[in-house]
């Protein structure tokens, strides 16, 4: 078919959801050019990406730092040496020895142990929203709020001083670029490399220091993390403290970004959450579905196959879009309706299988206490913007400011 699905012009980026209905129905495994990449946006056919690990591999950086000139040339060599530790692009057996280290060190009873952490940075968040309204400065809902809260709980699971905030943003920034497949950023390889670069020397540090004198935070866990017969090498650690602290925040801020800004546009449901906050958890649930802080699973084709009709070559990449997939009308009831109280709500953001996404259960505690603590707060909270720049990525889902007035 002549039409070609491209997430690199930005008025789809901003809305990509009438072309994800046009490709569930007439092209779900589609073949864009534009992004030399196949699309999958049905349901059935995204959870069988999820958990297809033999056909399917979840390892797109090594074929692409092989064929990668700067990678060649030696200009990527921290982006390569550290992000291929990362857990999200190992396939069994690396998988489920690095899974079963980590499972040791995010336990569901430290999440909940989290709790009052949680709600105490909530509240000075608020106070420091409030704080700046009395003062007549603008407010940045991101800024502000959904972006500090869930970088300073993982901060401080891992024992990163909170001072360093601003620093970690910058280099998880440059990151972003690379593995979110930023589509129009220039020089985002190299931007990428220099963040993996200094982010590995700043937490190479604090390895050190932990290891001479462990503490009981998350980081000295993994440093002592052991089992009868694997450990973490120094470069894993350094690997997995960055993939914590990225994927620890820039999804949550996210999740709590998104969710707002839809609960904004149907105001209805921001009512129904203030009358009855019992809602916050199908509420965070619905803001996953309805537009999901990660927008799609990328994977490469570990040999020749037959999916949904079409044959995915060995070495092609697949885009298996969960935002599209939530919006099923085969697997949803009334799909484009925004329902904070919808139940049964089966999304598929945090993945399937045994990708499932490791963080989902302190994700969902950070935004069911946002969606409360801030209704309480600010009942009369109301965006101040009317259409908000996207971050361009295929992967991350979210965007970059979200001016707000709090009456």
């Amino acid at each position: 078919m002549s039409y070609v699905f491209d997430l690199g012009r930005a008025e789809t980026n901003a809305d990509p959801f009438p072309e994800f209905a046009r490709l569930r129905d007439e092209d779900p495994v589609h073949w864009s050019p534009a992004m030399k990449a196949w699309i999958v946006t049905r349901y059935d056919d995204v959870k069988r990406v999820a958990l297809n690990n033999k056909e399917i591999s979840a390892d797109r950086l090594t074929p692409f730092f092989k064929s990668n000139p700067e990678y060649q040339r030696g200009g990527i060599e921290n982006l390569a040496r550290y992000l291929n530790h990362w857990m999200v692009f190992k396939d069994p057996p690396d998988h489920t020895r690095l899974r079963r280290l980590f499972n040791k060190v995010f336990t569901p009873t430290a999440v909940e142990n989290l709790r009052p952490n949680i709600e105490s940075i909530v509240a000075h968040l608020l106070d420091g929203m409030a704080a700046k309204a009395r003062r007549g400065e603008a407010i940045d809902y991101i800024a502000d709020f959904a972006y500090p809260l869930p970088a300073s709980v993982i901060m401080d699971m891992l024992g990163v001083p909170r001072a360093d905030l601003r620093q970690v943003k910058l280099w998880s920034d440059d990151i972003a670029l690379f593995i979110g497949t930023a589509q129009i950023a220039g020089n985002k390889y190299l931007r990428a490399e220099d963040g993996a670069r200094q982010m590995a020397g700043y937490f190479r540090e604090l390895v050190e220091a932990r290891t001479a004198s462990p503490t009981g935070d998350m980081l000295s866990q993994l440093v002592m993390a052991r089992d009868e017969k694997d450990a973490l090498s120094t470069d894993e650690v350094i690997g997995t403290a960055i993939l914590l602290l990225f994927a620890g925040h820039e999804t949550t801020t996210n999740l709590i970004g998104n969710g707002f800004l839809y609960t904004m546009r149907f105001r209805d449901q921001w009512e129904r959450l203030k009358a009855d906050p019992s809602l916050a958890q199908r509420a965070v649930e619905e803001w996953l579905r309805y537009d999901g802080p990660s927008g799609a699973l990328a994977r490469v084709a570990s040999g020749d196959m037959e999916f949904g009709g079409r044959t995915i070559r060995s070495g092609q990449r697949v885009f298996a879009f969960m935002n599209a997939a939530n919006r099923d009308p085969r697997a949803f009831a009334e799909a484009e309706r925004f329902d904070i109280g919808r139940d049964p709500n089966p999304h598929l953001t945090f993945g399937h299988g045994i990708h499932f996404c490791l963080g989902a259960p302190l994700a969902r505690l950070e935004a069911q206490i946002a969606a409360t603590r801030l209704a309480e707060r600010f009942p009369d909270i109301g965006l101040a913007c009317r259409a908000p720049d996207w971050h361009d990525s295929l992967i991350l889902r979210g965007v970059k400011a979200l001016p707000v007035s709090l009456s």
